[in-house]
């Protein structure tokens, strides 16, 4: 005898705010709709005779609710004995048997699902004055906004560009438009560039017309850190090496202060970037057409660089290898990484049988897909990287970015195969309401064996 439960009282229209999902995954979930829903059960051994067996309402916290007990039995709540009549808090993560025992009866796990309201209502509101998020230079909201240090003052990257330029070719130092402090480093700040947003948003009279942000966007030249040098002499952060009598004194930040490569040695004006993958230092070289930045995330990376000035190693200065940076087309690749198919170890696995099973490689697949999207074959709306309607297979990206890219690819090669192509096992599951946005998958593994993960949302704020 198993007693099983449905909702009654809600509106299919009404948006899905919490669930009972069964913990004997061949039953269906109860969706809750309402505010307030009359869970019903029925015993499926004798009879269809349905009866009330509780009634959930929607506590003002929009993250718990009250379970009343409506049938004529004792109910378990996180092991907890309620009475006839008798109600009690749940929280996401309750479990609920309809019966005063475990055995006998489907058991319950109470889920509040995520909504715009609770969002809304756990967020703080940050209210920013949009005088505050102007550009000193300018004097208009800014504008792709960075961050100099050590004075942390902001400014359009366009604008700041400028000032840079002319500061490079009449002083020996870059000083603050604002302040006048010493500049050292220079960025790009996201989080401060989603409020420029914001405030544009907000504000429409704020915005700038095409013609100024596309003359901004012209001069701006800052797409990671840059280290920019003063010709103050610098306290030494080393042990001594010969180079320090070339300097006159001068810490040596990339291997082309000290000696000339390529026909390029650095002056003491020169702007550098830093590696984000061995933390080294190179020029930052307007000149030249060698990639300096993955286009995927925008950091700066030196191995493509210092291979054009064929330079392999320095005993004085980190430098990376070519393989940390190279065009998209000239990687190889053996297994699937790690983040494909949102980490779902049960897809990935579907994905390397369906391969196999086709007679073909994975590099085979992804060369396949590279030419699809150089051909302009691929919705590039969810592909995970900075610039995508940039990217071509002669784009030089870093690791990472390339893991996202085959991960990208990958999820388009798995819905373009027909289910008779896939495993048996995999062909008939069901798709998950949530596709690849859900995230259930992450901590429930039989949910992520169970349903197909690898396909669009049909429910959820994903959609």
């Amino acid at each position: 005898m198993v007693e099983v439960g449905e909702g009654s009282g809600s509106k299919p229209s009404e948006e899905i705010w919490a669930k009972l999902v069964p913990l004997d995954s061949r039953y269906s979930d109860i969706e809750i709709r309402s505010d307030e829903i009359v869970i019903c059960s029925e015993i499926r051994s004798s009879s269809i005779e349905k009866h009330d067996w509780c009634q959930i309402s929607r506590n003002s916290d929009l993250c718990s609710a009250t379970m009343l007990n409506k049938s004529s039995k004792t109910v378990l709540v996180d092991e907890v004995v309620v009475q006839n009549g008798d109600d009690i808090v749940i929280k996401c993560g309750s479990k609920i048997f309809p019966g005063p025992d475990t055995e006998g009866y489907l058991g319950y796990r109470f889920e509040v699902m995520p909504s715009q309201e609770i969002c809304n209502k756990q967020l703080i509101t940050i209210s920013v004055d949009a005088e505050h998020a102007k550009c000193s230079i300018c004097l208009n909201t800014w504008h792709d906004v960075v961050t100099v240090a050590p004075c942390l003052h902001n400014f359009c990257n366009g604008c700041f560009s400028e000032w840079l330029k002319r500061s490079q070719e009449k002083h020996s130092s870059v000083l603050c438009p604002q302040c006048r402090a010493v500049v050292q480093f220079v960025g790009r700040n996201h989080f401060l560039r989603n409020i420029e947003e914001g405030i544009l948003e907000a504000d429409s009279s704020l915005k700038r017309s095409d013609e100024e942000v596309a003359l901004l966007d012209s001069y701006a030249l800052i797409q990671s850190n840059l280290v920019v040098r003063s010709g103050k002499k610098l306290r030494r952060k080393r042990a001594y090496s010969p180079l320090d009598e070339e300097s006159d004194g001068i810490d040596l930040p990339c291997p082309q202060c000290g000696t000339e490569l390529g026909g390029f040695h650095c002056n003491q004006n020169t702007i550098h970037l830093q590696c984000h993958a061995c933390g080294g230092m190179m020029p930052s070289r307007t000149d030249i057409s060698v990639p300096q930045h993955c286009v995927g995330c925008d950091r700066a990376f030196c191995g493509a660089y210092w291979q054009a000035q064929r330079l392999t190693t320095t005993d004085f200065h980190p430098v990376c290898s070519r393989e940390t940076f190279k065009p998209i087309s000239d990687r190889t690749i053996s297994r699937i990484p790690d983040a494909v198919h949102n980490k779902n170890r049960h897809e990935q696995d579907i994905t390397q049988r369906c391969i196999i099973q086709m007679g073909r490689t994975l590099q085979d697949v992804i060369s396949e897909w590279i030419a699809k999207l150089n051909n302009r074959e691929i919705d590039r709306t969810r592909m995970p990287l900075n610039h995508a309607e940039m990217i071509t297979s002669r784009t030089h990206v870093c690791n990472d970015c390339y893991d996202k890219l085959v991960s990208f690819l990958l999820y388009w090669f798995r819905i373009s195969v027909p289910k008779y192509l896939l495993p048996p096992d995999a062909s008939k599951r069901e798709d998950c309401w949530y596709g690849y946005s859900c995230r259930t998958q992450h901590h429930t593994d039989e949910h992520a064996r169970r349903l197909n993960h690898v396909c669009r949302p049909t429910r959820g704020t994903n959609m």
